[in-house]
C-alpha cells in the first residue's frame, strides 16, 4: 500500500462525475427501442425466468439474467425495463473502482482522472446502454475491489467490508465466469501478506499485513466460504421453473454442461478477435449499425483511440513502481491487468469478442491514472489534464456511434472508423 498522503478524499467530485455519467447513459437509453446485439440472449432469457418457463442460456451463470428479469417485472417489458440495471450497475461500477483507486493509493489527482478515463474510456459507457451481463459483472468486481480496498486502508472496518467483498465476489462469479481469474486474488493476498508478516500463528493471528484484527481463518469465511455460498444460492430458482434443471442433474452437474456450452461454439464470427487485437485496440464490435426508429443508429464498441494505446507504458511503470518503489497499488493494478487479459489468453472458449478486454480495459486506465499522479506529484500537471482532457475530447466525437444517437446517413460509419478493422 503507498504511504498515506493526507489528501482530500475525493468523494464530493467523484460522485458529481458518477451523476452525469448516470444522466449521459439515460439520456435516450430506450433508443434502439428493439433488442440489439446480445440482448437478443439474455431479455428472452430473463423473460422466460420471470414466468418460471425453463432455465435459458444455460451456458451462463443465472444471476444477471434474474436482475434483468426484476427490472422487467417492476418497469415493464420495455426497453427500460431490460436496460436500467445495466445503467445502475454501470454509474455504480464507474464510483466503485474509483473508490477502490483511492483508498488503494490516497492519491487524490489520480482518483479523479482516473473516474474521468473511466468514464470516457468508452467500454463503461456502452455496456452501461445495453442488457448485457458484462455491465453486471464489472460493477459486483468494482465492489469487491473497493471493499477489499478500504479494509485494508481502515482495518477498524475490515470485518463488513471482508463480508461485504466476498458476498460481490459471489455475486459477480454468479453473473459471469469471467469472475474466475480474480475470485481467488482477494483471499490469496490476503494468505500472502499474513504469511510475509511471519506471524507464528498463521491461522488464528490477528496481527500484522493486510487487516489487522482479522485472523486468515476469518478471511477464508468472508473471502472463499462466502462467494461460493453466494454463487451456489443463485442456482435457486431452478428448483422454482419448469422444467427445472436439477430433475435431470445436479449443481455439480449443472457446472459441467455449462463449461462444455462455453466451449461448444466453434464456428467462425465476423467480430471475433483474440488478445493481441485487444491489446492494440485493433478489432471494434458494431453492436448496432442499421436504421432503426426512423434513422440510421449505430453502437461502436473499441476503446478510446487515446487512453487505450498511451496506457501500455504505464503498465511498464507500475511494474517497476511496484517492484522497485514498492508501491502496492501500481502492483495491484498491474496483476490485475494480467489475471484479466491472462484469462483469456489460456481460456478454452474458441471463439473470443473485444468485449471480453472490458475488466482489463477498467485496470488499464487504473495504470494510466497511477502514472500521470506521479508526475502530477512531481508538479508536472499537463499530462494530467491534456490526457484527461483529450480522452474527454474523442468521447465527445465518438458520443453519436456510442448512444445509437441518429446518423447523417448509411455512410455516416466511416467517419469514425479510423482502421479497416473497426468496419
Amino acid at each position: 500500500m503507498a504511504p498515506a498522503t493526507h489528501e482530500k478524499d475525493p468523494l464530493g467530485p467523484i460522485l458529481a462525475i458518477c451523476a452525469i455519467f448516470l444522466c449521459g447513459v439515460l439520456w435516450r437509453i430506450t433508443t434502439p427501442s428493439q433488442l440489439y446485439f446480445d440482448e437478443i440472449h439474455y431479455v428472452p432469457a430473463a423473460r422466460i425466468l420471470l414466468d418460471l418457463e425453463g432455465w435459458p442460456n444455460a451456458e451462463h451463470p443465472p444471476l444477471g439474467k434474474l436482475i434483468i428479469a426484476a427490472s422487467i417485472a417492476v418497469f415493464g417489458d420495455t426497453p427500460l425495463g431490460w436496460r436500467l440495471p445495466s445503467a445502475v450497475t454501470g454509474t455504480i461500477a464507474l464510483f466503485a473502482f474509483a473508490r477502490a483507486l483511492w483508498f488503494a493509493s490516497e492519491r487524490r489527482a489520480a482518483t479523479i482522472g482516473y473516474a474521468l478515463l473511466l468514464a470516457s474510456g468508452f467500454h463503461l459507457f456502452v455496456h452501461a446502454r445495453i442488457a448485457m451481463l458484462d455491465g453486471l459483472f464489472i460493477a459486483f468486481l468494482g465492489l469487491a475491489l473497493w471493499q477489499a480496498a478500504g479494509a485494508v486502508r481502515e482495518p477498524e472496518t475490515g470485518r463488513w467490508r471482508l463480508a461485504l467483498c466476498g458476498i460481490a465476489v459471489g455475486a459477480a462469479l454468479a453473473v459471469k465466469w469471467t469472475m474466475i481469474p480474480f475470485a481467488p486474488l482477494f483471499g490469496l493476498t490476503f494468505l500472502a501478506a499474513r504469511w510475509s508478516a511471519g506471524r507464528r500463528r498463521l491461522l488464528m493471528s490477528r496481527r500484522g499485513a493486510p487487516v489487522p484484527g482479522i485472523t486468515l481463518a476469518e478471511a477464508t469465511l468472508w473471502l472463499g466460504a462466502v462467494p461460493l455460498l453466494v454463487y451456489c444460492a443463485s442456482f435457486a430458482p431452478a428448483l422454482l421453473v419448469s422444467p427445472s434443471p436439477f430433475a435431470e442433474t445436479s449443481l455439480p452437474g449443472l457446472q459441467h454442461t455449462m463449461l462444455d456450452l462455453q466451449q461448444s461454439v466453434k464456428a467462425p464470427h465476423t467480430y471475433q478477435s483474440m488478445w493481441a487485437d485487444w491489446v492494440l485496440n485493433w478489432r471494434a464490435i458494431w453492436y448496432l449499425y442499421e436504421g432503426v426508429d426512423g434513422a440510421q443508429r449505430g453502437v461502436m464498441l473499441i476503446g478510446n483511440p487515446l487512453t487505450m494505446l498511451i496506457a501500455l507504458p504505464a503498465l511498464a511503470w507500475c511494474a517497476w513502481a511496484g517492484l522497485v518503489k514498492r508501491r502496492m497499488d501500481a502492483l495491484a493494478v498491474l496483476v490485475l491487468y494480467a489475471a484479466a487479459l491472462g484469462f483469456w489468453i489460456v481460456a478454452a472458449k474458441p471463439t473470443q469478442f473485444y468485449y471480453h478486454y472490458f475488466a482489463a480495459s477498467c485496470f488499464l486506465l487504473a495504470a494510466l491514472a497511477l502514472a500521470l499522479d506521479a508526475l502530477w506529484q512531481r508538479g508536472l500537471r499537463w499530462p494530467m489534464i491534456g490526457t484527461v482532457g483529450a480522452s474527454l475530447a474523442l468521447f465527445a466525437f465518438y458520443y453519436p456511434i456510442l448512444s445509437a444517437a441518429p446518423l447523417d446517413n448509411i455512410r455516416s460509419f466511416e467517419k469514425w472508423s479510423w482502421l479497416e478493422s473497426w468496419t
